[in-house]
């Protein structure tokens, strides 16, 4: 069912940001601490059995200059691809949705099939609700405990929040994909969708130069309206937490403030993609559009009236894949 706005107040749906004070200066801090250690970008060939397709296994020091996994996947025939330049590619940088994990090569074969380097970052302390993973979360979690899950951990201060640690791993990969001689350095893009997307978005806040974002209904924006008007996880999480830590909502929703897609969106310059789904009770659509009001970039938003999590699927891929090829090309 349609249970948010109707479109046309979607479209002009642009809240008050709740943006703590020291932001900025939070984001950079995090990121100086974090690029205090080498990226030490390591990439190990794999043979997948792919003759067209090149792998390897990817390792690269994230939050704390704790080692990330991810796979490294190009095309085999790096001069035939039709946006190779100088014999270097542009890459896609991928984030992976609530609960994924890098899976397996194979999984990840439509961007180097149409001719990009491609860079998928697994997630830290998740990877085994839908496709497995191989990165541990290292830090411990909150002295008060967290609900199931991964939306609460750390949540009642910024600096141990789960997502400092996630968002600061996204920005890192940008530079591990930089660090790999395939790359063209200037020609990054970012894809996700949910959890990915809000990484994507995190990142697009946080990171200069970028050639596009690809956001598909992404999570992690405008906290509080998720929270007021869903059921579904993982933005319930927070809610289930609340109800029994009763004197923490104030705490939580300021923790929140440093890890809301409208406060990175604001700051971003690329170009952008969006996509959103007016049934999706997961991402709800105002949420989504909240970010999107705010996104200080060129940007579109395909919307897909009678969808719900699940998005425009194929359709969109097509679409984004029509969208990166303009920008590659330049």
């Amino acid at each position: 069912m349609l249970f948010d706005l109707p479109l046309s107040e979607l479209r002009a749906y642009k809240p008050d940001r709740q943006e703590p004070a020291d932001f900025d200066a939070f984001w950079a801090e995090t990121l100086t601490d974090a690029r205090s250690h080498p990226i030490d970008a390591r990439f190990a060939p794999v043979d997948a059995g792919l003759a067209t397709i090149d792998v390897w296994d990817v390792t690269f020091a994230g939050f704390g200059g704790q080692p990330i996994k991810g796979w490294f996947l190009a095309p085999h025939d790096v001069g035939a691809s039709p946006f190779a330049k100088n014999g270097r590619l542009p890459c896609v940088v991928e984030y992976i949705g609530y609960g994924g994990g890098r899976g397996r090569p194979l999984d990840w074969l439509l961007p180097p099939s149409a001719g990009y380097a491609h860079l998928v970052m697994d997630t830290r302390g998740q990877g085994s609700t839908w496709r497995s993973g191989d990165t541990p979360d290292h830090e411990s979690e909150s002295a008060t405990g967290n609900f199931p899950g991964y939306a609460t951990r750390g949540i009642t201060a910024p600096e141990t929040y789960f997502y400092r640690r996630l968002m600061t791993d996204a920005v890192r990969a940008v530079e591990a994909a930089r660090a790999h001689p395939l790359v063209d350095p200037t020609r990054i893009a970012l894809n996700g969708g949910s959890q990915g997307g809000g990484l994507a978005l995190a990142v697009a806040g946080l990171v200069p130069d970028l050639l596009l974002t690809l956001t598909d209904v992404p999570f992690m924006c405008h906290w509080r309206r998720a929270i007021e008007i869903t059921d579904d996880d993982p933005y319930h999480e927070i809610v289930r937490y609340c109800k029994i830590h009763r004197d923490q909502a104030d705490t939580v929703m300021r923790t929140l403030g440093y890890f809301d897609g409208m406060n990175f969106a604001a700051r971003a310059k690329s170009p952008a993609l969006f996509s959103v789904a007016l049934m999706d009770t997961i991402c709800p659509p105002s949420t989504v559009f909240a970010a999107y009001n705010h996104y200080a970039g060129p940007k579109e938003i395909e919307v897909y009236p009678f969808n719900g999590h699940e998005n425009g699927e194929s359709i969109q891929v097509e679409r984004k894949f029509r969208r990166l090829a303009a920008a590659a090309r330049g």
